[in-house]
Formats: C-alpha cells, structure tokens, sequence
C-alpha cells in the first residue's frame, strides 16, 4: 500500500485548481434547475494504474459534501480498458462543476503511476529499485511523489529541504567533494548525504569522505559495473542519466542499488477517463 498523502496538501491542491477552473462561478452548470439530481459512472478507456483518488474526493467534499462518490477500486489497482471506477450521485451542477477538476487529477496522477510501474516491471529481479527525481509538475510535486508509490517505486527526497545531494556546482562553490561531504556531514548529520560523481575517482573520493550515497551520472555499462565493484556494497549506489524503458533493465543488471529517472513524472501520458451520466 502507498503512504496516504498529507491530507492539508491534497485540499490545498483541489483549492488551487477549483479556483483556476470556476473562477467567479460556473456559467454553464448555473443553467441547470436547482435541485436536479444526477447520477454519472466514471469509466477508465486505458489499460493503467489507478492513482489520485484522495484529490478526485477532495474536489467534490469542497464543492458539495452532500455528494456520493462509491469506489470500485483503489489507487495502485491496475486497470483494464472500459473498467468502472466509480459512481456518483447527487446535485447535478456540483457533479458538472467538479468534472474537469476531478478527472484531471486522476489522469494526471495515474499517468504517472502507470509510467512508473512500467519501469518497476522492467526490473523486477533485479536489486535495483526505481527512484523519481524532482523533476515534476509544478505545484503537483507531493501528488506525483504519491503517484510514484501507487506505481510500485519509492521516492528520493521531496524537495531541497530532507536531504542533501551535491552536484558539480557545490563541489565547486566548497572546493571539493572531502569539503562539501564534511560540512553536509557536521551541518546535518540526521539527513541523507549523496554525492554526484562523473568518474571512479571521484567515487573514491565521494566513499573516503563518508557520502552515504552516490549518484553516478551518465556512467556507461562497463563503467556502472565497475564502479559497482569498486563500491563492494560500502556505500549505496544510484545510476541516473538517459534512463529509458529501453535503457533501464540493463543498467540495473550491472548490480546498482537505486535508478533514478525523471521520466515517470515529465514523460508521461494522461490516461484516459470519462464521465458518463445515467438514469
């Protein structure tokens, strides 16, 4: 099961988008009788792993909680084409209102666990286990770090605040690997310390100075391995760089711990629900 997502973030996400989308009021749905009542199925067209459901909830709970929103299934189910997610019934311009707002988290967000279990799968067997990066939606980063989970993979850090990663730039701007790894090391012992290294002797570096991680970008094949010897399971191991569907299951056959890639969250594709109104 996925860690439930923070409960304040997900209405404050649906706040923003309810906002972004109604404005001062729904013209359309404001031609519908008051008090009508509806009952609308929403179906998933694709094969996908369901993801957003605490977002699709939380839409309709802002808009009207008189609402029944009946689940035929949870986030992280798989989802075959033409499969019934859930049904809905009540007042007919709050179901209108909060369509759009509601199917665009839940396409959105399955997209992203569907692209994540596809690379999950391509390793399985493996040690390696499949990591996304902070490459995300703006403003939708805890969502997709939530869909990530229902994809079967395991997040990095959220953001630039629960961990410390050291790229070219602060190795340069602190002189040196040793440098940077020691002050990252007396400054905030309780956080993760991961290096980014381009070459082995920088991994040597990386290990001498106490990095708890090390990230090896853009390694080749022969070089992931023989940096993964070189470790000899000292120090945890994460590949990244160029990382596709095509590229993934060698990379985490050469006996890395961790792949990162952005693509499960940047290059996904919507998956495809509908609402449908019945009776």
């Amino acid at each position: 099961m996925s860690t439930a997502p923070d409960p304040a973030i997900v209405a404050a996400d649906v706040r923003r988008a309810l906002a972004e989308d109604l404005g001062f009021g729904d013209l359309t749905a404001s031609l519908i009788a008051p008090g009508t009542k509806l009952r609308t199925r929403v179906i998933c067209r694709d094969e996908a792993v369901l993801a957003g459901r605490p977002w699709f909830d939380e839409t309709y709970a802002q808009l009207d909680q008189s609402l029944q929103v009946h689940w035929s299934c949870q986030d992280g189910d798989v989802l075959a084409p033409n499969q019934l997610v859930c049904e809905l019934a009540g007042d007919a311009a709050s179901l209108l209102s909060g369509e759009r707002t509601a199917l665009n988290f839940i396409q959105t967000l399955s997209g992203t666990a569907t692209q994540t279990a596809a690379f999950v799968n391509e390793v399985a067997g493996t040690r390696a286990r499949i990591l996304d990066t902070r490459k995300t939606l703006p403003g939708l980063r805890q969502a997709q770090k939530y869909a990530v989970r229902c994809g079967g993979a395991n997040n990095h850090r959220l953001g630039l605040f629960d961990a410390i990663l050291i790229k070219e730039n602060h190795i340069r701007a602190t002189g040196s690997i040793t440098a940077a790894v020691q002050s990252a090391r007396q400054g905030h012992p309780q956080v993760l310390v991961e290096v980014e290294v381009e070459d082995l002797q920088q991994l040597r570096e990386a290990m001498a100075a106490g990095a708890q991680r090390v990230l090896l970008d853009n390694f080749n094949l022969p070089g992931l391995r023989e940096a993964v010897a070189l470790a000899d399971g000292t120090v945890e191991l994460e590949a990244s760089g160029n990382v596709s569907l095509s590229t993934v299951r060698a990379i985490a056959e050469t006996g890395v711990d961790y792949i990162s890639t952005g693509a499960i969250t940047k290059h996904l594709r919507a998956v495809d629900f509908s609402m449908r109104f019945v009776g």
